[in-house]
Formats: structure tokens, C-alpha cells, sequence
């Protein structure tokens, strides 16, 4: 795909890339000096010898990889132009190193960025300020990056800590793609229970699944926003800015507030809402103690996990060609919305092939992408509360395991297996499809000439051999009623 027709003359013709969303937070940072000493993407010695030892190359610290990683076709041209999700340029990657990863395999390209424009996708873009946007701190600054709400508890300590450095509080949501919006609303909402001049300043920053480089990269980058401070859990050497670690607190049942531990009589301590409680409580749609966090938190976070029976959520079936799943698929469907309470959209592997998918082929590639397809927007209606029910042969686990990633970054993902035995399918086979792929009529047929990856991950496994469509819809039915998705009649 070629760049932005808007580009200058010199830029237009370049090839255009979407980096996916670690590499596009990478991006937005690096462009806003953050990242600094770093002027773009890392190339292979650099990576090594971060991975290996948390340094550059001139061994300058540096905690975690940034790279960016490319189709093999992108790899034959010296300067690619790097957009969002929706199109728009926003820098031009200037190609110093093409390498590719020994572990992944995966191509990789390196080099310096020249900024196009600032990048403009994802929620709260108002508040998110670049190092140099914000008024220049006096004395001590406090840096709290956190990627959930602040409780009763930790409002306590924050202040605490604040007040004994004299410092101001900057406080930066971690913005990772899922419930951000939901992030910063709760942050906003103390922000009255913050020390006065406290600032909030969205930072895009997934995870990179590392706590401990985690750690040492929150700390670059609060230090790049000008923090002296950061808030954190416990110390650790080498970061850029010291650590501090609050005092423990907890909640005198006695008084009724929160306040350090060694102040309150060990028999007066209230056992501490445990994030497993908090999200039975969610879960079950009861109200959040007020004692441990504000309403307007409680609120956020309802919104953010709501009650399971109005949760969105999709149930994907997967097996043979003739297994039955689609004819179970349908009765699921007829008996919740015979039930009611919930709003259900079938996606059945013959229909989504007549009107999502016409013209994809069934080789490889195309297959996967029509389960992409689906798990698309089986992700979207799971995204506003709805029921997706999807009946795809989806043979190959990468591909599911990518569609239970996208719905379970916004719902609940159920997989049911329907396990009915090749014989059995083979007998039922009413439009011939079996015995065409052992003529060899029909190429890559799944279970013939092409492999069926039996799940190993499958939350529930059916065999219709040996039951009854009624029976393995209520297999299914009972697995989402004991879930709490569906209420009992």
C-alpha cells in the first residue's frame, strides 16, 4: 500500500505501514521525545544488547526493546511511512537496518523517525501532552504511572508521600488499548482528592509482560515528564529516578478511615478488598464498598466490568465440517432469544462466507482471514453487551487464539469444541464435500488434505454423535447459566 495522497510530492509514492498498537505507542513517544536518547527503532545489536544486559549498544540504560516489525515485502525499501489505524501519515521511517528476529523470525526494520504530524487516534487525545507542553515543576515532582484507578487506599498514601517530599503530583494513566477511557474518567474523578496542582497526563504505554523492565520503563518515562519521584510497590535498583515506597496502610474498622497500619490497633485492621473479590462483586452487579473506594471510581469501574448476565459476550464453535455445530449454533440461538434478556447475532460459517467473506478463496491465508472477519465483528457486538454466537470450522489454534484475544480484550469468550468423530461427519456429508476432497477434487480440505488443530483450550467439548441437538444446546445453555451470562428461568 502506497502513502497518503496529501503527502508532499517526494513522500507520496512511499510504501505505507500501520504499526500495531505497542509499536504505535513506541512511535508516539519516541516523536515526543520521551524515548530520548532514542531517534527511532532499534536495530538487531541494539536489541540484543538490551535484551541481554538493559543497555544500548554506547551503553547508555535502556530497558526494553523498541522495534517495529514488517511484512517481508516492506524489507526492500529504504524509507516506509508509518500511519494510525485510520490512515493518517504521521511519521517517515528512514531504513538503516533491515534484520530479522532469530527467535521469531519475524522481519524488522531500524531506523531514524521524521515526524509528519502529531499523532491524533485514541481516547482523551486532549489531555496527553508531549515533555515539552507542560508548565516546567519546581522542587520535587511525584510520579504516579498507574494502569488502575486510585482507591481510597492509595489516594491515602500518595498524599502521605507527596507531603512528606514537598512535591508536587503528576499523575500519568497508562494507557494500553483496553477500558482506557474508563482509566482516565476515574482518575479525573479524584482528582479533587489530589494534593493541589496535581496533573494528569494520559501516556500510551502497553505492558511489555516484563514487571520488573516495566518498572524501569515507567520510571524513564515519568523522569522524561519531569518526575524526581516515583510512586511504586517496591524498590529496585537502576532506575532513572529514585523509587518510593509508601508505607503500608490499611483500614481502622474502628474510625473509619485509612491510614498507615502501625497507627491502627491490630484487632481494628479490615481485611483489604481483594482484587478477586472486586470482581465477583462486579461480576454479580453488587455494589462496590464505599469504604474502599470513592462512587465515582465505583462507578467507572461498573461501567468498565459490567454484571456478567449484561456483559457481552461470544460463543465460538469450532469442529469438522458436519459435526454439527451450526445446527447447535442455532439452537443456542433460538433459546436465548426465547429466553430474552439478551440481544444475539449469529454468525454462521456458510452465511459470514455469503456476506462478510465473498471471494475468498480456501486456501490458508483467506481462511484465516475470514475467521479474523469474524472474530471481528464478533468483537465489536460483544464490545456494546451483545451475544455473538460464530460456527466457523476455524481448524488452526494461532487464528482462534487471536479471535479469543480480540473478544476478550472487550467481553467474554466461550469455546465450545465439537468434537464428532471424522466417521460420523463423513456419514452426514450430504453435498458430497468429503468424498470430492478424497478424489482429490477439492484441495486443502480440513480433516482430509488439510490438518484440524483439535483445541486444547476449549471451555466446553460436545460430541453430537452421542447426543441430541437439544441435549448439546443444553450442554452449552447450562455452561452459560453456571457462568452467570445467562440467568437461571
Amino acid at each position: 500500500m502506497t502513502a497518503d495522497a496529501g503527502l508532499p510530492d517526494t513522500l507520496r509514492d512511499l510504501p505505507a505501514w500501520t504499526p500495531d498498537a505497542v509499536e504505535l505507542a513506541d512511535l508516539e513517544l519516541i516523536l515526543a521525545g520521551v524515548y530520548r536518547p532514542l531517534t527511532g527503532f532499534l536495530g538487531s545489536f541494539d536489541t540484543a544488547m538490551v535484551v541481554a544486559g538493559g543497555r544500548l549498544s554506547d551503553g547508555t540504560p535502556w530497558p526494553v526493546p523498541v522495534t517495529l516489525t514488517v511484512p517481508k515485502e516492506l524489507t526492500e525499501h529504504e524509507r516506509v511511512v508509518l500511519q494510525d489505524p485510520e490512515g493518517v501519515p504521521l511519521a517517515v521511517l528512514q531504513v538503516t537496518e533491515t534484520w530479522q528476529d532469530p527467535t521469531t523470525q519475524a522481519w524488522r526494520l531500524a531506523g531514524p523517525l521524521e515526524a509528519l504530524r502529531a499523532p491524533a487516534h485514541g481516547p482523551f487525545h486532549s489531555l496527553r501532552r508531549r515533555p515539552d507542553e507542560l508548565d516546567a515543576f519546581e522542587g520535587n515532582v511525584l510520579g504516579v504511572a498507574t494502569r488502575e484507578p486510585l482507591h481510597r487506599k492509595q489516594l491515602g498514601q500518595l498524599r502521605q508521600v507527596a507531603e512528606r517530599l514537598s512535591a508536587k503530583v503528576l499523575v500519568l494513566p497508562l494507557l494500553a488499548g483496553v477500558h482506557d477511557e474508563s482509566l482516565v474518567r476515574a482518575l479525573l474523578a479524584v482528582r479533587k482528592e489530589l494534593p493541589d496542582g496535581a496533573q494528569i497526563v494520559p501516556v500510551p504505554l502497553p505492558s511489555r509482560g516484563d514487571p520488573e523492565r516495566d518498572v524501569l520503563l515507567r520510571a524513564h518515562v515519568a523522569a522524561a515528564y519531569g518526575a524526581t519521584h516515583l510512586l511504586a510497590e517496591r524498590e529496585m535498583d537502576g532506575t532513572a529516578i529514585p523509587l518510593v515506597v509508601p508505607e503500608p496502610w490499611a483500614y481502622d474498622a474502628d474510625v473509619e478511615v485509612w491510614r498507615p497500619v502501625a497507627r491502627i490497633e491490630p484487632d481494628h485492621v479490615q481485611a483489604e478488598l481483594t482484587s478477586e473479590r472486586l470482581d465477583e462483586l462486579l461480576d454479580a452487579g453488587e455494589p462496590v464498598p464505599d469504604w474502599f473506594t470513592p462512587p465515582a471510581v465505583a462507578a467507572e469501574l461498573a461501567l468498565a466490568r459490567p454484571p456478567k448476565h449484561a456483559r457481552g459476550i461470544t460463543v465460538f464453535f469450532t469442529g469438522l465440517s458436519g459435526s454439527g455445530k451450526s445446527t447447535v449454533a442455532r439452537g443456542l440461538a433460538d433459546a436465548l432469544i426465547e429466553r430474552g434478556g439478551r440481544t444475539v447475532t449469529l454468525l454462521d460459517g456458510d452465511v459470514v462466507r455469503r456476506m462478510l467473506s465473498a471471494g475468498l478463496t480456501f486456501s490458508r491465508a483467506d481462511r484465516d482471514l475470514n475467521i479474523r472477519r469474524i472474530g471481528f465483528v464478533a468483537a465489536e457486538i460483544t464490545r456494546h453487551g451483545g451475544t455473538a454466537i460464530c460456527a466457523p470450522i476455524a481448524p488452526y489454534a494461532a487464528t482462534r487464539a487471536e479471535v479469543r484475544r480480540m473478544v476478550s480484550a472487550v467481553g467474554d469468550f466461550i469455546l465450545v469444541h465439537v468434537a464428532t468423530p471424522l466417521e460420523e461427519c463423513e456419514r452426514r456429508d450430504r453435498k458430497g464435500l468429503y468424498a470430492k476432497a478424497r478424489a482429490g477434487q477439492i484441495p486443502e480440505f480440513t480433516g482430509i488434505s488439510d490438518p484440524y488443530e483439535v483445541p486444547d483450550d476449549a471451555d466446553l467439548t460436545l460430541d453430537t454423535s452421542t447426543m441430541t441437538p437439544a441435549e448439546a444446546v443444553a450442554e452449552v445453555l447450562g455452561l452459560l447459566v453456571d457462568g452467570g451470562w445467562v440467568r437461571p428461568e
